[in-house]
């Protein structure tokens, strides 16, 4: 059983490792693999956990997550508990799957969860075989190592790209995107899709490695010294960014409404079934993110959409976003409204 997190913060980043009984394989074939991520995808549902980014190893998984709900301990031990009695039933196995407690470590917001995505995102090439495991990484740090040949990066590139079972392929547009996984939010801190896969693959090619984990306080805080001791003194993060606290309730619908037409300029009912129109999509999006709503509760909100048509309406709108400025204008817009309401019922 999970021990739960020191901090479970409405809002809060956590990057979350768990590794295999005495560092075994807890992902024997693609089997298992394909049904974790059916399980990561339910705790998204359940949980209304925002998953970010993830890799599945052989013996060990991360994630990347944001949870709106403060529920980051009962969502990874839910996800643990439930692979873990599936393993064990299809592969004739008793006992624990995993190495005792899984490790939860808290991410300060910015630049720091870009560079938490980016090292999850290269543990698929960190290995002696393509000459990045920890201490080809070291030497070639310290200037003791050549940089790696063409032959090398290339094929370093080639296993990033095609690792199925991580969500990389999905954000440098190699492969289309569970619907459950959220890309926007980390491509926009980074820049664009576009500059975030330069940012990866760069790193790839030279074979430098950021040294993210040495700023890490005490084990359980990745982030500058002024969150870190924050977090030490058990204070509450009360802003994600400068002027803007962490979200703590809740709004209604009928809310969402009312800010979407604000932003588009028009009444609800002028727009929200007009062909093209992206009045409904955005607010079906912000019922998500600030109403809480179920993607079967969103559907019924606009007439009774089943819960996938909800789903491709959310993730569509937030990959135009990232090429359309007005759009993504909108988003921000509709955003600040409703976070504003959010304070201040």
């Amino acid at each position: 059983m999970a021990r739960a997190l020191r901090k479970n913060i409405e809002g809060g980043w956590y990057h979350i490792t768990a590794r295999g009984h005495n560092r075994q394989a807890i992902f024997l074939d693609d089997g298992d693999r394909t049904h974790w991520i059916e399980l990561l995808a339910e705790s998204v549902e359940r949980f209304r956990m925002e998953v970010h980014a993830y890799v599945c190893m052989d013996n060990h998984y991360h994630l990347l997550i944001r949870t709106p709900e403060a529920n980051a301990s009962r969502a990874i031990q839910w996800l643990n508990t439930s692979y873990g009695i599936w393993w064990n039933r299809r592969h004739g196995q008793c006992g624990g799957v995993f190495q005792g407690r899984f490790k939860g470590v808290l991410v300060e917001h910015g630049a720091w969860v870009v560079e938490a995505s980016l090292y999850l995102h290269l543990n698929p090439v960190a290995v002696a075989a393509l000459a990045l495991d920890k201490a080809e990484k070291s030497a070639e740090r310290r200037g003791l190592r050549p940089a790696p040949s063409v032959a090398v990066a290339k094929a370093r590139l080639g296993v990033l790209r095609r690792h199925a079972w991580s969500s990389y392929p999905a954000y440098g547009g190699y492969a289309r995107a569970p619907e459950w996984l959220t890309t926007a939010e980390i491509w926009r801190r980074a820049g664009g899709r576009n500059k975030y896969r330069e940012l990866v693959e760069h790193r790839v090619r030279a074979g430098r490695e950021e040294a993210l984990w040495s700023r890490l306080h005490w084990g359980l805080v990745l982030g500058g010294e002024a969150f870190a001791e924050m977090m030490r003194k058990g204070l509450k993060v009360e802003r994600e960014t400068a002027g803007r606290r962490i979200l703590k309730r809740w709004i209604t619908w009928e809310d969402v409404v009312k800010a979407v037409e604000n932003v588009h300029g028009g009444k609800w009912v002028e727009f929200c079934d007009r062909h093209g129109d992206w009045g409904r999509d955005v607010a079906l999006w912000a019922g998500r993110k600030y109403g809480g709503l179920s993607l079967r509760e969103a559907g019924e909100k606009v007439g009774g959409l089943d819960y996938v048509t909800v789903s491709v309406a959310v993730r569509r709108v937030e990959q135009r976003a990232t090429q359309d400025r007005t759009l993504q204008a909108a988003l921000t817009k509709t955003s600040d409204i409703c976070k504003k309401k959010r304070y201040d019922p």
